[in-house]
């Protein structure tokens, strides 16, 4: 990569940070604010009937709030492919950031795109909703991995306030989350979905505006892409534009009626697709890559740790698909005389985060001090126990659902507190083992494999999600209980993998002891 100047790495402007801070925080947030408030409408809108029976006759009218009417199974497939497009595409947009834009530029586009997108949902039409979806997957796609990139280019190498700088950057996905559950999804239920749609596309709006004034304050960080001839970056850009084309004109053949295709079906070849994709190149490491026997190793922690985490998302997820549907027909949203939007239960993930995040960082720092602090399997162990237990509790309510017809919204927040505690257990350190046991050559593509177990987790979240809930409530404990005792057995496995990775860590640090005093003796004989 061409060298870049850095105008920002040694000034404290922004509570003792950069302030290119100002410019990545800000945007972020309009971003994430958009993310997540749409897609907390996006299968109420899409299951919501055309029509309402009302009064005693069981008079037909039409929906005051219609969606596209739309069966449980097909919205929740749809919600999953979306989910796992919009962290697959991560890796295409990171390659263009590298390669062809540079990040600043793919952040500047991303943003466009998404806007454009959300003004596309935002429109009363059903026929453009699926091209709007798209925009915001090619925009997000742009966007999510390569703001990251530039939040670490803004620090000189060894500044140790990098990874405040990052918590600091992580306080805006959850404000803008925050403000997406409360604003959007509040307008899309009690005003009408393109009203909410709109909200999002206002927010990234906004998040685009101050991104364009606030740029200069970046300076050159992460500004420029790799150095290569320009023919050959005019090439990438020429098939950029020629993939991009593809996928909006094979979209609006779909929303011609031209070509059609079933959610579900394409759901599950996405996930085998995806699978594969991970298969290889997992494989390409192991075989081919020249790997020496330590970091052959290290990728055999992490390819289980892959497989942890697509399985912790694949619940995490849960919240935007199976459980919003429960919240929607199982559950009583009366909070004082009051009933709140569905959306809004999802506003307890970032409120649980800001309040445990700092628990969970002293807590490991304690045992740290003491010599306790677990290692990352167990971490990531202990993450999925947590979401293992958060499906127990959601059991529960299903039974009691089928006692008394709908349930406390409690139940929800119980589950929700605890895929908190258990994201906070394993996504912050999910990057940071794959950043120490990835091999050095291939570290960026390993950040890369990262963002493709959230892609095959969110597909996955949809497909479990419709399975859920296809004969009601008689369905939904059968599919939980299974996740349950995928989470224990893969949380087991880990706990195995973490141990014997301890006992040859122990091994290792003993052999170079030994291997030290063995020198340090050899020394002493000879002086003497």
């Amino acid at each position: 990569m061409a060298k870049q100047k850095n105008l920002t790495a040694n000034d404290t402007w922004f509570f003792g940070h950069p302030k290119g801070m100002v410019t990545l925080f800000f945007t972020e947030m309009w971003e994430r604010m958009s993310y997540y408030g749409m897609r907390a409408l996006l299968v109420l809108y899409m299951t919501a009937s055309l029509t309402e029976v009302i009064g005693p006759g069981g008079l037909s009218v039409p929906n005051w709030n219609p969606g596209l009417g739309l069966t449980g199974v097909e919205a929740q497939a749809i919600y999953g492919i979306y989910v796992g497009m919009v962290y697959f595409m991560v890796i295409p947009g990171g390659w263009l950031a590298d390669n062809v834009f540079g990040h600043q530029k793919a952040v500047l586009i991303g943003a466009i795109i998404i806007a454009l997108g959300h003004i596309t949902l935002a429109l009363p039409l059903t026929e453009t909703f699926f091209l709007g979806l798209v925009f915001v997957v090619l925009g997000t796609g742009l966007l999510k991995g390569n703001i990251s990139t530039i939040v670490g280019r803004l620090y000189k190498d060894g500044d140790e306030r990098i990874q405040a700088g990052y918590t600091i950057f992580y306080m805006s996905i959850n404000i803008g989350s925050a403000l997406g559950f409360l604003i959007v999804a509040y307008l899309g239920e009690k005003i009408g979905w393109h009203w909410g749609f709109g909200a999002a596309g206002v927010g990234m709006i906004f998040g685009v505006m101050q991104y364009i004034y606030f740029r200069r304050l970046l300076g050159g960080a992460a500004n420029e892409p790799n150095a290569m001839p320009e023919s050959q970056r005019n090439t990438y850009i020429k098939w950029s534009k020629i993939t991009a084309a593809a996928m909006v004109v094979v979209i609006g053949l779909g929303l011609f009626g031209i070509i059609s295709f079933e959610p579900k079906v394409f759901a599950e070849y996405f996930t085998v697709f995806l699978t594969i994709v991970a298969f290889v190149y997992f494989t390409y490491l192991f075989v081919f890559a020249g790997l020496t026997k330590v970091e052959k190793r290290n990728l055999f922690l992490l390819l289980v740790l892959f497989v942890g985490a697509v399985a912790f998302w694949s619940g995490f997820d849960q919240s935007g698909s199976s459980l919003s549907l429960f919240a929607k027909d199982f559950t009583d949203l009366n909070v004082l005389g009051y009933i709140i939007p569905i959306g809004w239960l999802q506003l307890a993930n970032p409120i649980f985060v800001v309040i445990f995040a700092p628990i969970f960082a002293g807590m490991w720092m304690q045992l740290g001090r003491m010599n306790l602090d677990p290692s990352l399997p167990i971490k990531f162990a202990i993450g999925l126990f947590f979401m293992a237990l958060s499906f127990v509790v959601m059991i529960y309510a299903v039974q009691l659902a089928m006692e008394v017809t709908t349930v406390g919204i409690q139940w929800l927040l119980i589950t929700y507190l605890l895929q908190t505690w258990g994201e906070l257990a394993l996504s912050p350190i999910g990057l940071s083992a794959f950043s120490k046991y990835a091999p050095k050559k291939y570290i960026g593509q390993m950040f890369g494999l990262w963002f493709l177990a959230s892609a095959i987790g969110g597909v996955l979240s949809g497909l479990l999600g419709g399975d859920a809930l296809v004969d009601g409530l008689e369905s939904i404990s059968p599919v939980f209980e299974f996740m349950i005792e995928y989470y224990v057995l893969l949380g087991i496995i880990l706990i195995a993998v973490g141990a014997l990775f301890t006992f040859f860590d122990s091994y290792s640090d003993l052999q170079d002891k030994v291997k030290k005093l063995e020198k340090r003796i050899s020394t002493l004989l000879k002086s003497n």
